[in-house]
């Protein structure tokens, strides 16, 4: 495969080779978006769900690299830190599931148990190692089911990294990172000057330049948009940068790990209406949208409808290929899925493992629409281009 090749030639070229967080340049050395085509935003966005992991080994350098091959107009990840600061891309908060760790001998008295959401927790914990450990260790395909030749290929990257691959890819690629689990983090992760995980996660984005609004001519340039579960941490960071940010939904009968209300609270009308203070729009779980019986979908909530109605986004996630999680009403076709999600749910984005899939059913369906809120940014576009040129 073609696209292999420059994957270490971008984490280790442009930063250096480094195990390590690499040195940010200053921003006006980082103008790699100079004259790239904007981000489209005449469709609901594909969202490559930890990068392209239906192929590759999740949240991986190669993942990230394969979605913005494959047309993602973001790709997503989760930010944990290590026991030494460093933020990095991980989505459990133990290695156990995703890394050789348990075939590591010098690791082998590591294992610990915590709660974690108010559950008790036994493994190894990102927590409990610093990033050169947690670089030594390599990753795995999450799912048996799926492509197994890339096990123990790649090691866990860096959020500087991550963003790196988004920077220097050939057009503008956003990027979507979640704030993973911050209670937790805040517990056991300790920063100098009081500095907090949400803190560290706003500063490395400032740090390379992602700034403004949604829509904003900073925003075109660098696009970004800020998830998270815990409507605390939203709240908390709002006051340090304007960027974008979704509040993830889980199932309804689940409680938040920062305010001990269930998403059911928080899908509510006056909760939704305070929360649009803060939050660009809300992110959830496919089947709090329309839940499902007996593996068919029942009918729909009036959730995108009332988010839709407060001028809020819906992002849903997370849409896989695989027929263990496609509905019956798809018949085995995840274009199908797509359909009903975009076309008669009418949402504004797709989390997907499977980007190259959701890209060719858009290209196919909605190949070069032009609708109102896109006339911005073209125009924004084209006097950024002839600027630059000396008019």
């Amino acid at each position: 495969m073609a696209w292999l090749w420059h994957v270490p030639f971008i984490v280790l070229v442009l930063l250096g080779g480094s195990d390590g967080n690499p040195v940010a340049p200053h921003q006006s050395q980082l103008d790699v978006n100079h004259k790239k085509p904007l981000i489209q935003t005449f469709r609901p966005y594909n969202i490559a769900h930890r990068g392209s992991n239906g192929e590759i080994p999740e949240e991986t350098a190669a993942a990230y690299s394969r979605a913005i091959e494959e047309g993602a107009d973001f790709i997503e990840t989760d930010i944990l830190a290590s026991k030494d600061g460093h933020l990095i891309c991980f989505h459990d908060v133990t290695l156990d599931a995703t890394t050789d760790i348990a075939d590591r001998a010098e690791f082998a008295g590591r294992r610990r148990t915590y709660e974690v959401e108010r559950e008790n927790v036994t493994g190894w914990f990102v927590v409990d190692f610093t990033l050169s450990e947690l670089k030594s260790l390599r990753v795995k395909q999450r799912y048996i089911f799926r492509d197994q030749q890339y096990n123990w290929k790649y090691k866990i990257i860096t959020f500087d990294e991550f963003i790196m691959i988004a920077l220097y890819a050939d057009r503008v690629v956003g990027i979507y990172p979640e704030m993973k689990n911050p209670i937790f983090i805040n517990e056991h992760v300790k920063w100098s000057g009081g500095k907090k995980f949400e803190d560290k996660f706003v500063e490395t984005l400032m740090k390379y330049g992602y700034k403004g609004g949604y829509m904003s001519e900073d925003w075109l340039k660098q696009p970004l948009f800020i998830q998270c579960y815990a409507p605390t941490s939203l709240i908390y960071i709002s006051n340090m940068t304007k960027s974008p940010k979704l509040l993830l939904i889980d199932d309804t009968t689940v409680r938040t790990q920062d305010t001990n209300q269930s998403y059911y609270d928080i899908t509510s009308d006056d909760y939704l209406k305070f929360i649009r203070k803060y939050v660009t729009g809300i992110g959830p779980w496919k089947d709090t949208v329309v839940p499902p019986e007996n593996n068919y979908l029942g009918p729909p909530t009036d959730l995108v409808a009332r988010a839709h109605a407060l001028n809020l986004q819906v992002h849903p996630y997370t849409f896989r290929n695989e027929n263990s999680f496609l509905h019956f009403n798809f018949h085995q076709d995840p274009y199908a899925e797509y359909e009903y999600w975009l076309t008669k749910i009418g949402v504004d984005g797709l989390f997907t493992d499977f980007t190259g899939s959701l890209h060719k059913y858009q290209d196919w369906t909605a190949p070069h629409q032009m609708k109102a809120k896109n006339a911005e940014a073209l125009l924004y576009q084209i006097s950024y281009m002839l600027k630059d040129d000396g008019y």
